[in-house]
Order: structure tokens, then sequence, then C-alpha cells
């Protein structure tokens, strides 16, 4: 099993600003290259690249091991720090197969030490979770998930459609994000695990700051000469706007 000296989890929700967040920890040029390495099912494009034994095989201590060795050299970048973006839903997958090749790791944070050495946690949270819940719905319904500044789009998961307002569907995903950060929460608390919050608003306004501040308690150094500006584009616009407005007025009218 190969690991890095300084590990960290982007403990994250859905349209929380995460995609933002790797982009610039890997543009840092020190703070490894994180991103979902372990969603459920794995990346295809990753599985090929890391030849990973037959998905029949997953359940194996080999198999596992492999897995884990292929993540981490692909979110260490060369940096030797270890970055990893992890959704609530994903962390009892990658705790059971961590578990596999560390049998013996008893509470939830041994076993991630046990996977990637000293791990520090950053709580990705977003404060306006109403603006998320509608960030998610509308990039479920459009099947564009994020831009370039440059106006290219980066990750389009379904063909074009226009966005229409759903009232059921917008409370339906504030009430699983607010869910998700209430787990991540008494996670963190079972655990005994005290994380770096990372606000979604702060980072995208004062980015480069923000991952500066993210390095020093990683003990790594942000170079004076790197300047961050993110390559993401916001997507929110007017329409967003609209629809938070719609639906606290349609909240208030049910009582």
């Amino acid at each position: 099993m190969s690991s890095a000296s300084v590990s960290y989890l982007i403990c994250a929700t859905p349209r929380s600003g995460s995609t933002l967040l790797c982009e610039l920890l890997a543009a840092s040029g020190v703070a490894g290259t994180p991103d979902s390495f372990f969603m459920d099912p794995v990346d295809p494009v990753w599985r090929a690249e890391w030849k990973l034994p037959a998905p029949e095989l997953s359940r194996t201590k080999g198999y596992a091991a492999a897995y884990l060795d292929a993540a981490i050299a692909a979110g260490s970048g060369g940096t030797g720090v270890f970055g990893l973006r992890l959704m609530q839903k994903d962390l009892a997958g990658l705790l059971a197969l961590i578990g596999a090749v560390h049998p013996g790791a008893g509470s939830d944070q041994a076993r991630l030490a046990a996977a990637f050495g000293r791990v520090s946690y950053l709580h990705l949270t977003r404060s306006d979770k109403l603006g998320q819940a509608i960030s998610l719905v509308k990039a479920e319904q459009t099947g564009l998930w994020h831009r370039a500044a440059d106006g290219r789009e980066l990750e389009r998961l379904s063909p074009p459609q226009a966005p229409e307002y759903d009232f059921a569907r917008i409370r339906a995903k504030l009430a699983a994000l607010e869910a998700y950060d209430a787990a991540w929460r008494a996670w963190f608390a079972a655990q005994g695990i005290t994380p770096m919050t990372v606000a979604y608003e702060e980072l995208a306004a004062r980015p480069t700051e923000t991952i500066a501040a993210i390095c020093r308690a990683l003990g790594v150094t942000l170079p004076a000469s790197v300047h961050l500006v993110p390559e993401v584009a916001r997507l929110a616009d007017g329409l967003n706007r609209d629809w938070a407005a719609r639906f606290r007025a349609d909240s208030a009218a049910l009582g």
C-alpha cells in the first residue's frame, strides 16, 4: 500500500462548490489533485486508466488494495499531499473498501488513517441551502453541471432541456441537502473530529486567501506568486433568484 505524507478529505454535498474547491486546490500546485475517486460505481475512465481488476472481484482484498493505491496516486498529483472529495452517501462504501485491506481498524477515523495516513478534514458547506437546492434541480433538469469561465461546457450529463420551476422537487432537494450536512456533523461528532469549515461563499469571494488558509492547515505553503482565478463559472442567474423568491412565497402560502 502506498500513502501520501499528508492527506485530506473534502466532506461535501452536491452543488456545495466542491468542483471549484478541487480545481483551486489542484491549481495551487502543492495540495494534490482531489476528486471523487470513490464514487459508486467507480468512474469507468478511472477503472480503465488504473487497470483495476474485474468488477466481480471488487470485494476482495487485492481489488481494494489496487483501488486505494491508484486513487492515492491520482489524488496526490506528485505533490506528496493526497486530496479526496467525498459525498456523504459514498462514505460507507469507502469505509467498506478500506476494511477489506485493514480489517483490524476499529473506528471510521482509524480506518481512514490506516488507508491515508494523517488525515485532515474539510467540511465544505453552503449557507444558502435554498440556492444550493435550486442549483441542483436546475442542473438535473438542464443536464449542465459545470461551465468554464470562457463559456465552454465542462460537464454535461444529459441532453439540453429547458428548466422548469418545481416546488415539490426543490423542497425535496432542500430537505436532502440539509440532511446530508446534518449527517456529516453527526459523523464528525461521533468520530471526535473537528473539521476545518470551508464556506462556499467565502471560497467564491476570496479564492486565493481561502486556499492559502487550507494549505496552512495542511502544513504546506501556497507560493506567494500564486494568484488563483476560478476556471469554473457560476451558473446561477436571474432564473435562480426568481425561483428562490417564488419558492419562499409558495412556502409562506402553505403556512
